[in-house]
């Protein structure tokens, strides 16, 4: 289904944001955890979730000059919790600066993703949706 279609019928909350750099996975480290996890977060109120997507990866990876794609709009079902949706994104960064003081610690590139991740169950399928788009020729 078509990202955009599919953006019309759901209320977005979230955005995600895939980033690579010099053929590796660029993930961030919260000030709060241990574990890694993509850049993300809420959609303000308000916000595309395009703005948003640039914002989050701004505020949580220091990114200053990069190229970023929808890839597909995902959903989150946790049993007794409301379904919520996001928008996700594949960001290829051709420039990193320094990390703005909001809530990350630091980045770090992997060629796999590490076992210590904040979200093990959600990582590795949006992952697999990054590849996927790549391999179909969005984004090498």
């Amino acid at each position: 289904m078509h990202t955009d279609a599919v953006e019309e019928e759901v209320s977005l909350e979230y955005v995600v944001i895939a980033v690579r750099q010099d053929n590796q996975w660029v993930l961030a480290r919260h000030k709060e955890r241990s574990t890694w996890e993509f850049a993300g977060g809420h959609i303000d109120s308000g916000e595309a979730a395009d703005a948003a997507a640039a914002r989050e990866l701004y505020e949580e990876t220091g990114a200053e000059e990069f190229s970023i794609i929808p890839v597909c709009i995902y959903s989150v079902a946790i049993e007794g919790v409301p379904e919520s949706y996001g928008k996700f994104y594949l960001a290829d960064v051709i420039r990193f600066g320094q990390i703005p003081q909001y809530e990350m610690a630091e980045i770090r590139g992997f060629t796999d993703l590490p076992e210590d991740l904040t979200y093990p169950l959600i990582v590795p399928v949006l992952l697999a949706e990054a590849k996927a788009f790549m391999l179909q020729g969005g984004r090498s």
